[in-house]
């Protein structure tokens, strides 16, 4: 059959780092039946193919209504349902990935002029799932299916040799009971890994801080700081990461969602406070915030705050040296920033500690 693979967030973003797994499962497990397999890059002429399938991750990604009724057409992601989202069948779920269906994009990409190091996990990484599930069932996130944590697939349905890092998406892989197994066989590849998704540090213990922090980890390690009321757990746990390495992590902070849905004058403005408590405590123990933000600080008053904190936050290189007011004015004086923050600085005195912390002043 002639098979058409479509990574639609691929086409739709402007920014594509990430390959698209369940693309490459597709892509693997056709072309092991004897398929010919193509990433196509647009929406043309896919009545020419025997099927085509369309996957994507974000909810926001556009794809033509008319194409999703072409009777050979399937698709889905959560980008389509997001937690209602169909699972691939069993024999594509559980085929190793094919790690070469984006060969020809990246090449071009870098034929273009763009950097080598932008498509790493195209070409570095083995990827895939140890674990999937969580029990925490925010409300903010995709995963509301899951009671727990279980073991997925094995790391060899997906590990290729040739490569030499691994990237997992497990969802909480500290909420697995065989958690050190899985680190141990992830350990004896000898290769570097990561977990892309983060991990839970509210689970953390002093064996998994000691089997973590002793292995061969690639890049960042990254945690989450959702939600404020989890102040005193994040700290004790903060302190035990300190018992074990100096490395400076990452924490995701998700911020602009309110939990009580009123979505009011007050919630923006302790929000943004809130966040700023966030941001002060992985100040204290030497630890980098990363914004994340959810769609509707749109709505907010201050929605020039959210965007110039996200700025100086996830620019390590700034976020390490300057404070937000610093930040602000190398911007210029009469810059959108410091206007954002003369506004907020007003209408939120209280605020006006947090404008001028310094990493370095407020790290132990």
């Amino acid at each position: 059959m002639k098979i058409a693979i479509i990574d639609a967030d691929l086409i739709g973003r402007k920014r594509h780092r990430f390959p698209n797994l369940a693309c490459m499962k597709l892509s693997g497990y056709h072309k092991e039946c004897g398929d010919d397999v193509i990433l196509k890059l647009d929406y043309e002429n896919l009545e020419d193919y025997d099927k085509a399938y369309i996957s994507k991750v974000f909810t926001d990604t556009k794809v033509p209504d008319t194409v999703l009724k072409l009777s050979n057409v399937s698709f889905g992601g959560t980008g389509f349902y997001y937690d209602k989202a169909p699972a691939l069948p069993d024999e594509v779920e559980h085929h190793r990935p094919d790690y070469h269906l984006y060969d020809e994009w990246v090449a071009e990409q870098i034929a273009a002029g763009k950097k080598p190091g932008e498509f790493s996990y195209y070409t570095d990484y083995s990827i895939g799932f140890l674990t999937r599930g969580c029990f925490r069932k925010c409300s903010f996130c995709v995963n509301q299916n899951y009671d727990r944590v279980q073991m997925h697939s094995p790391l060899f349905e997906f590990y290729d040799e040739s490569r030499p890092k691994i990237c997992l998406l497990d969802d909480n892989f500290f909420g697995c009971p065989n958690w050190r197994m899985l680190l141990e066989i992830l350990q004896a590849t000898g290769r570097p890994f990561q977990f892309k998704q983060g991990l839970d540090e509210r689970l953390l213990t002093d064996e998994k801080c000691e089997v973590l922090f002793r292995s061969n980890y690639d890049g960042d390690y990254i945690f989450a700081f959702d939600n404020i009321a989890d102040m005193p757990l994040i700290e004790d746990k903060l302190k035990l990461i300190r018992k074990y390495t100096n490395a400076v992590p990452k924490f995701y902070c998700f911020c602009g969602f309110d939990r009580a849905d009123k979505w009011d004058a007050d919630f923006w403005r302790q929000d943004i406070i809130d966040l700023f408590r966030r941001i002060e405590l992985l100040m204290k123990y030497h630890c980098l915030p990363y914004i994340m933000r959810f769609n509707r600080y749109t709505e907010s008053p201050y929605r020039g705050m959210y965007i110039t904190i996200a700025r100086w936050c996830n620019q390590p290189g700034f976020f390490k040296k300057k404070s937000l007011r610093e930040f602000a004015l190398a911007n210029g004086e009469k810059s959108s920033a410091m206007r954002y923050l003369t506004v907020f600085e007003r209408a939120v005195p209280e605020a006006a500690k947090y404008l001028d912390m310094k990493f370095n002043e407020v790290s132990q």
